[in-house]
């Protein structure tokens, strides 16, 4: 049996106009995201994913379509569809004149909840907050405030979690903390939407992903199907050296490091030895699957057209 719906996205389109012409920013976006999900939302910049955030949140207004939230339309019924989402957005956006617990007191009563204090103290505990709550939010670091707005997302316990980039610019030790927090809750049934530019979170936490490219949804699927349907093999090394002009036209450089796909494992062998040829010195040599980054690389590469591999409807 399906779970039911959290969130619908039917038909929904964006046109922003300006004196330099017109930009359209979605374009028809349809999907749904399940009860009990953990959805991932990517796309590059400029992809349309924050204009679709802002829209589920109500901080812009579809040019057409529709959003709903566990049936309730963002439009029509704002404030019951408001209650139901928890969102963390990329901004630091806070206010310097109270302390940690009082913001979240006061986020509370924003909602109409109250004796809410045990609650708090869990949010706390859970995002590594409890020994700056009686500090005042001008004087946390970035990472300590972007803590407080995961708490302030969650402190009144709604159903549906959105997280906008939540771990952009980051340390390592608050990624792991909200993340083995947010999954608790999905575990829980909380349902939880993803955006990120960190495609191994992506892969490691979404049941399932859609892909934006320009406005328009250009994959949706489960992460498995996805991987699996990603043929060939990569083959990732470092150098220093520069690759044959035929190899370096479809290989993704990062550093010292580079990464090509091949179709096969004859494909390899050729690569290894058109590398040898050019003279090319290759270090750490490593043949794997495709990961998540190479799915979208290689979605972000082609046209327009959905893809649903493994037969998965929208």
């Amino acid at each position: 049996m399906n779970a039911a719906v959290a969130v619908r996205f039917d038909h929904v389109a964006k046109t922003f106009r300006s004196a330099e012409g017109t930009l359209r920013a979605l374009d028809e976006v349809s999907f749904d995201i399940r009860e009990g999900e953990f959805f991932g939302l990517l796309g590059p910049n400029g992809a349309g994913k924050t204009t679709l955030i802002s829209i589920l949140a109500g901080l812009a207004r579809a040019s057409s379509g529709r959003v709903t939230v566990l049936g309730h339309d963002v439009v029509a019924d704002y404030a019951a569809a408001r209650r139901q989402l928890g969102i963390v957005p990329q901004e630091l956006v806070f206010d310097p004149f109270f302390s940690v617990r009082e913001t979240l007191r006061i986020q509370s009563g924003y909602f109409g909840v109250r004796g809410n204090d045990a609650w708090i103290d869990e949010l706390l505990a859970e995002l590594g907050l409890s020994d700056k709550a009686g500090a005042n939010m001008r004087q946390l670091s970035g990472g300590m405030k972007r803590r407080v707005l995961v708490a302030q997302a969650l402190v009144h316990r709604p159903p549906v979690i959105v997280l906008d980039e939540p771990t952009a610019g980051v340390d390592v030790e608050l990624r792991q903390t909200l993340w083995h927090f947010i999954a608790r809750l999905n575990r829980q049934g909380h349902t939880v939407l993803l955006t990120t530019h960190y495609l191994d979170e992506a892969e490691a936490l979404c049941h399932r992903i859609a892909m934006l490219k320009l406005g328009r949804l250009v994959a949706l699927d489960r992460t498995s199907a996805l991987l699996s349907g990603a043929a060939g093999t990569v083959l990732a090394f470092k150098t220093d050296a520069a690759l044959p002009p035929r190899l370096a036209a479809t290989a993704r450089v990062t550093g010292r490091i580079v990464q090509l796909r091949v179709p096969d494992a004859g494909a390899v062998e050729q690569t290894l030895a058109a590398l040898r040829e050019a003279g090319v010195h290759v270090e750490d040599l490593e043949i794997r699957r495709p990961d998540l980054e190479d799915v979208f690389v290689h979605t972000m590469n082609q046209g327009l057209g959905v893809q649903h591999p493994a037969g998965i409807a929208a």
